[in-house]
């Protein structure tokens, strides 16, 4: 198949994707909003006063979700100012992220450590590391792909790996990460490295997520104490 081709197919599939349609209908940047959601809906993952950290968070969708259920869920709570969320989101990108109402966006490389201090800094409670906490950590993010299985298996594991880190010095014991990867090589290292750290591991593939995609999610609940 042409290049060409290939593009024409893949821009009528888009054109016809309904979460896409949904995803404009809604204002949400991009239909992976509904991946999260789909997931959401399913292990209840959102909940009420929830800090949220969305590692790789352009163009934003992720965020957008985070922050419309937080919303949702402050119109049950008489404190929380009329259209305001019950709870923290705080996204972080290499890439620049047009503003999201009520998200703190971070753009930079959250490995360097100026970024990352000014990541922990935004944190509720801040100031002191031991009120420094997640409740969720959420990541689509995903390495540019150069379609050689090896290279792009360590792309990715080190993606996850980063991902895992920061969850493992961030969250609540209660808290949960929530990533992408792809099936292939690599994946059941992912896998046994949450293992190490969470109670419960489990994979999701939400409807939104093409059935043709390698691409996966991995949910790690709870710590495990060291």
């Amino acid at each position: 198949m042409s290049k060409n081709k290939f593009n024409k197919d893949w821009l009528q599939d888009h054109l016809n994707d309904p979460y896409v349609k949904m995803a404009q209908r809604e204002g949400y940047r991009a239909r992976a909003a509904f991946k999260l959601k789909e997931i959401d809906e399913q292990d209840h993952l959102i909940k009420p006063g929830m800090v949220i950290v969305d590692l790789g968070s352009a163009p934003g969708s992720w965020s957008q979700y985070a922050r419309n259920r937080l919303t949702d869920l402050g119109k049950k709570n008489a404190e929380i100012a009329d259209g305001k969320p019950d709870g923290t989101v705080i996204a972080i990108d290499l890439l620049p992220m047009d503003p999201v109402a009520d998200v703190l966006f971070i753009q930079g490389d959250f490995r360097e450590d100026s970024v990352f201090q000014e990541l922990e800094m935004a944190l509720p409670g801040g100031a002191s590391p031991d009120l420094r906490r997640v409740h969720l950590v959420l990541s689509d993010m995903a390495p540019n792909l150069s379609g050689v299985a090896v290279a792009d298996a360590a792309r990715m594991g080190h993606l996850a790996e980063l991902a895992l880190e920061f969850a493992q010095k961030h969250l609540t014991p209660e808290g949960a990460l929530l990533i992408k990867c792809f099936h292939g090589s690599g994946y059941s290292q992912i896998v046994e490295s949450f293992k190490k750290v969470f109670k419960v591991v489990a994979p999701r593939k939400p409807k939104a997520s093409r059935d043709r995609s390698a691409e996966t999610f991995l949910l790690g609940r709870f710590l495990k104490t060291v």
